[in-house]
Parts: structure tokens; C-alpha cells; sequence
């Protein structure tokens, strides 16, 4: 082979085809890159997401009082203030209603203080029991045995012409702790003007 053939066999730089091995190589990374960005999306929104999403409490009609007995603990649920165009039915919040021998009422979200999962009521034992990890409630919402460092978390609740409402619209963690201190609620108000009795 003549020096003159090899000149001709040389490509120029930049002009070369790429091999078989270079093509397969770039769609790996490619696919690499792609995974990566659907791994990290979720991870990255649960991030933002309360940066971005203005979370509003408001006071949520949870229906007539007469549709809890006195005495008795009845499971109950109200649709989410914030809803995300995703949530579907999980825009139903559900809560127990506590309405106490000597007529107050208390609300307690459905999640348990440990980790969250959704606890049921015994009216038998007259306990909240959580399925996940054995934790114990008293039907006051005080903790009585398991693992949760504290007892249920409560909504600020009011009764105002009949109707049972509660201050609600965030899930309840450390740093958010259910029941609002009575300083930061709003004025429960019907039909834009403010309820007094």
C-alpha cells in the first residue's frame, strides 16, 4: 500500500463516522441520563413542593353536629382545601370526630404520631390502635402504649350554627403539630361574613 492509498484511507479530522461502539456507548449514557432525571424528579419535587405550593388553613365544614352521638367516636373526612390536580380521592381527608360526654368535641387527624399510618378506633377497648407498629391511644387522643413519642394529633375545632368546623388543610409532623394554637387561627366565617355564635 502506497503512501498516497493511506491519504486516502485517513478521514479528516472531524469528518470520521462514528464506530458501531461509540453509537452504543452514547445511547447508554443517554438512557443513563434519563434514568437519572426519573429517579431524582420525585425526590426533587418532594423537596420544593411545600416551597412552591402556598398551603392554606382554613376552617373545613365537617357536617351537622347531630351526625355525632355524644359519647361515641365516629370516623369522618372533609375534602382537601389544597388540592393538587393530581390528588383524585385523595383529596378526602379523614379524621376521628370525638364527641365527649360533657358535649366538647374533639378531632383527631387519622395518622398515627410514629409514622403515620392510619389508626382505627375499638369501641370495644375504647382505644386508637395503629396496624403498623403497634401504637396505643386513649380515646382522649393521649398516648397509652407503642412506639409514637406523643399522642394523636388534633385539629383546632368550633361549632358554630349547628355545624361542626374544623382548621385544617396541612398533614401534621414535627414541625407542623395539628392543632393550632388558638393565637394564629382565622375567624371562622359563612357566606363572607364573620360567625360569633
Amino acid at each position: 500500500m502506497t503512501e498516497q492509498d493511506m491519504q486516502h484511507d485517513t478521514p479528516e479530522p472531524g469528518t470520521a463516522k462514528p464506530t458501531r461502539r461509540t453509537m452504543l456507548y452514547r445511547i447508554g449514557q443517554g438512557l443513563m441520563a434519563l434514568g437519572g432525571l426519573l429517579i431524582a424528579a420525585p425526590v426533587v419535587s418532594y423537596i420544593l413542593d411545600p416551597g412552591f405550593r402556598r398551603f392554606k388553613r382554613s376552617w373545613i365544614d365537617l357536617g351537622p353536629v347531630s351526625q355525632f352521638p355524644q359519647g361515641h367516636i365516629r370516623f369522618a373526612h372533609y375534602n382537601n382545601p389544597n388540592p393538587a390536580p393530581t390528588d383524585g380521592d385523595l383529596s378526602k381527608i379523614p379524621c376521628w370526630v370525638s364527641h365527649r360526654s360533657d358535649g366538647s368535641f374533639q378531632v383527631f387527624y387519622i395518622n398515627c404520631a410514629h409514622l403515620g399510618c392510619p389508626v382505627r378506633w375499638f369501641e370495644q377497648s375504647r382505644l386508637f390502635m395503629c396496624p403498623c407498629h403497634g401504637g396505643v391511644y386513649y380515646e382522649d387522643g393521649s398516648r397509652a402504649s407503642g412506639p409514637p413519642p406523643r399522642g394523636l394529633y388534633e385539629y383546632a375545632n368550633q361549632v358554630k350554627g349547628g355545624r361542626l368546623y374544623v382548621f385544617g388543610g396541612e398533614i401534621p409532623n414535627l414541625s407542623i403539630p395539628g392543632k393550632t394554637p388558638k393565637d394564629q387561627l382565622t375567624p371562622l366565617t359563612l357566606n363572607g361574613g364573620e360567625v360569633t355564635s
